[in-house]
């Protein structure tokens, strides 16, 4: 028999599961494919340590992690929305807008505040960390490096004779093979890259010669997180939680390296676990945790250095003017500073 308590039992049912298909949209998580810049290295451990310890999920966010072909390749891939979100140098992205700038993207968050920029060479081909020591050698350069994208302004402010210099087109894949045989006798790329592809090469630390762009004169940032605009407008909390997960990512990859090594290990098991430390140690100490962002908290930039850095850039990469620094990061997605402190 139907009766009024029945027909309340069924009434509480219908109640529940009408809720239930209400909340199922709001509990959806939001896909978000995001391209690295090189390959599974030391460096991208607080990347990977963010997915791996759940920061993302807990943020409503399915993520993807891809591996890149150069800091520079990552910014088309997230301008045409092939990937909503991903990891490439500012600079880059700087000479992109400057060429056009209704391209659909934009920096939300620094991770290396102090650009890992060099030339890596060798000191028994002749090469010190004395700039002026790359005259007269043979530089290999990979065209879609970022690093060598610095070398009109770098060898300004360092007062290289360009003229005494040879600079020869590579692949990344030969790079550190091709200095390990001395068939070039430096050559542009990431530091803390270069020298450990070096050293698996079995080029000993005692022979490396490191010139860091950023301590001969050239003051700009490095890598940063980029965001398609056409996700970020339709997706806000979306890129705000991300950003609050990596915080949390790159904390945990600071604080236990070789933690953050471990999750890098799981995408690529070909690596060496010491070499992707040492890796990761030199990232942490040279472009991540450095001094501002010890006080300054992590992820965000001085928008006057970034203005700075533009004017720079109109050496090196001939910029003709036309985007301002708030047209290429925007800080309104980042955390609070209290959440973005680097143990």
């Amino acid at each position: 028999m139907f009766t009024r308590r029945s027909f309340s039992r069924l009434s509480a049912v219908a109640a529940l599961a009408l809720a239930a298909g209400f909340s199922t949209p709001a509990l959806a998580e939001t896909s978000i494919k995001f391209t690295l810049d090189w390959k599974f290295e030391g460096p991208a451990a607080g990347f990977l340590l963010a997915a791996e310890k759940g920061y993302f999920k807990e943020e409503g966010l399915d993520v993807t992690i891809d591996t890149g072909n150069g800091s520079v390749e990552a910014i088309p891939r997230v301008a045409t929305g092939a990937y909503q979100m991903g990891f490439g140098d500012i600079n880059s992205l700087i000479k992109f807008l400057d060429e056009d700038s209704s391209q659909k993207i934009k920096s939300v968050m620094m991770i290396y505040e102090r650009p890992t920029f060099a030339v890596v060479g060798r000191k028994s081909l002749g090469v010190t960390e004395d700039p002026k020591s790359l005259e007269g050698k043979k530089l290999g350069a990979p065209p879609p490096d970022g690093a060598f994208a610095q070398w009109k302004a770098f060898k300004d402010v360092a007062k290289i004779d360009d003229s005494k210099v040879t600079i020869e087109s590579i692949g990344f894949p030969v790079r550190e093979p091709m200095l390990a045989k001395g068939d070039v006798d430096a050559v542009f790329g990431f530091a803390f890259s270069v020298i450990l592809n070096l050293k698996a090469q079995g080029i000993s630390d005692d022979d490396i010669a490191t010139i860091l762009m950023a301590e001969n004169g050239l003051n700009l940032y490095g890598n940063a997180v980029l965001v398609n605009t056409d996700f970020a407008e339709e997706n806000p909390d979306a890129v705000k939680g991300f950003l609050r997960a990596l915080a949390k990512g790159f904390a945990a990859a600071v604080a236990n390296p070789e933690e953050g090594v471990a999750a890098v290990l799981k995408r690529n098991e070909t690596l060496n676990s010491d070499i992707e430390l040492e890796r990761l140690t030199m990232a942490n100490a040279m472009n991540i945790k450095t001094p501002y962002v010890v006080e300054n908290g992590f992820g965000g930039v001085d928008m006057n250095r970034l203005g700075a850095s533009i004017e720079t850039l109109k050496i090196s990469m001939g910029l003709k003017g036309n985007v301002a620094a708030d047209r290429v990061f925007d800080a309104s997605f980042l955390p609070p500073k209290e959440e973005r402190m680097l143990p």
